[in-house]
């Protein structure tokens, strides 16, 4: 009784043992199965580029005026600000076209001889700024350069550099899309090839950041660049995507 019983043992280890290999086999044939399949596909990006010309420009500039008496700054700047208007007039702009902001109004206190200020007010600052909205971008370009002549009649005038932005892009975003991916499709087709196999279904695709960069420029962000300083441009659209190949 007890030798039978340790021929029954052993019979039990050596089935569980060909079980576990059987087991382990089927694993392991799984595994590769699935890493073939993983490895059945190539990952291509694909870019494209296009050169666009700004259709908005936004343009700003700011005066200022001081006087020892509120008041009187308060006088000069809003004749300051009719002055602005006949030009801007006088230039082409429209009058409704002009946006003035509020008046900022700088208290400035007298400075002690230890260069401490004291509590006695000197005068008073006021500052405004005028800004222009306009699809005329060559015609508010030219302004840009010119507006400091008002400087000869009085005012003391900045003019920022305008800015230019381009109010189709989200259209253009969409046709770049479809040009980068297939372009993507391109490069695969040719990888492929090379390997002596062909490019089948689209897998999987992912939208990189547009870069929206002055023309000519090499400059890149992992966060993406919406150059507003260039009146022409150009905009740089990427696809990561991902193929099946057949054999």
């Amino acid at each position: 009784m007890e030798e039978s019983s340790r021929k029954w043992a052993v019979i039990s280890v050596a089935g569980i043992l060909a079980l576990g290999m059987i087991l382990s086999s089927l694993i392991v044939s799984n595994s590769m199965v699935k890493l073939k399949m993983a490895n059945n596909t190539i990952t291509v990006t694909g870019s494209a580029k296009q050169q666009i010309k700004s259709d908005l420009s936004v343009w700003t500039g700011n005066f200022t005026t001081q006087s020892p008496q509120l008041s009187t700054a308060f006088n000069q700047i809003k004749s300051d600000q009719q002055k602005i208007k006949d030009y801007l007039k006088n230039q082409g702009i429209n009058e409704k076209d002009m946006v003035f902001s509020s008046i900022n109004t700088e208290v400035r206190y007298a400075t002690l001889p230890n260069g401490q200020y004291s509590t006695q007010v000197e005068g008073y600052r006021l500052h405004q700024q005028v800004e222009i909205r306009s699809p005329d971008v060559d015609k508010i370009t030219e302004l840009s350069r010119q507006t400091t002549d008002l400087i000869n009649q009085g005012v003391e005038f900045q003019s920022n550099p305008p800015q230019y932005f381009y109010t189709k892009i989200a259209d253009m975003k969409v046709k770049m899309l479809s040009l980068a991916t297939k372009d993507a499709m391109v490069r695969a087709e040719q990888i492929a090839s090379n390997a002596g196999s062909r490019v089948g279904a689209l897998r999987a695709a992912r939208m990189g950041v547009f870069q929206i960069t002055p023309l000519y420029s090499n400059e890149v962000s992992d966060y993406g660049i919406n150059d507003t300083s260039s009146l022409e441009k150009e905009i740089t659209a990427v696809m990561n995507c991902e193929f099946e190949i057949k054999r």
